[in-house]
């Protein structure tokens, strides 16, 4: 475990550099905590493949701990000794969200291109695609844009070489072993299979997004 200041009011904690259920599953465990047992001038904690960056007031901290010398120091102490108590966490086998995906001809924007990359016809590729169940490992990107794997390697294609200036909300698409769902409309690479018409954020819902970072996801066809 290294944990680095990420300017003055943020630390990261970093499990590794690697795409890993067991790393994965140590930085949602962390961020949950403190989400649940919050110190002193927490703001969130945000959980990524394998780290968890922790947002703080520097002054808060400070007040709290007035025996160290920075607002990050106080904040890496509080993270190791959280560590030490969550070590042994089971995490909490979670209900699978399914998501309904339509594929035809105007959602499925990149599928000829992932039949020629898999050498499989569409209805392979689609198979192949459904028959997983997906993890979310993170959110980031665009809000409520959730990061899950890992996908079959025979349909595993990378990332566009140019990017779409425009890419419709609700695309769900691959890049490599990720596939993640556009939740707005924005520009992007990831190779396009189909569309869903689940809403992946609203500003107005309580949760904002219908996905978080340990949730499982089945896609299904619409």
């Amino acid at each position: 475990m290294r944990i680095f200041p990420l300017g003055d009011n943020a630390v990261t904690v970093e499990f590794g550099n690697e795409i890993s259920l067991e790393l994965n599953r140590k930085a949602i465990a962390l961020s949950e905590h403190f989400e649940s047992n919050p110190f002193p001038g927490f703001i969130e904690s945000v959980p990524a493949y394998s780290s968890t960056t922790i947002f703080f007031e520097p002054v808060k901290v400070r007040d709290a701990h007035i025996g160290c010398r920075t607002a990050c120091e106080a904040v890496s102490l509080i993270v190791e000794t959280a560590s030490a108590e969550i070590r042994d966490k089971v995490e909490t086998d979670r209900a699978t969200v399914e998501i309904p995906v339509i594929f035809n001809s105007a959602a499925s924007l990149d599928l000829d291109e992932v039949c020629k990359f898999a050498g499989l016809d569409a209805d392979a590729v689609v198979y192949t695609f459904l028959k997983r169940i997906y993890r979310v490992f993170m959110i980031g990107f665009l809000p409520g844009f959730a990061y899950m794997g890992e996908v079959d390697d025979r349909i595993a294609i990378a990332r566009k070489q140019s990017p779409r200036l425009k890419v419709p909300a609700g695309s769900v698409g691959i890049a490599g072993k990720q596939t993640g769902i556009y939740p707005l409309e924005s520009p992007g690479g990831w190779q396009i299979l189909g569309r869903t018409e689940l809403k992946m954020f609203d500003p107005n819902s309580d949760p904002s997004c219908p996905l978080r970072p340990g949730d499982r996801v089945k896609f299904v066809r619409a």
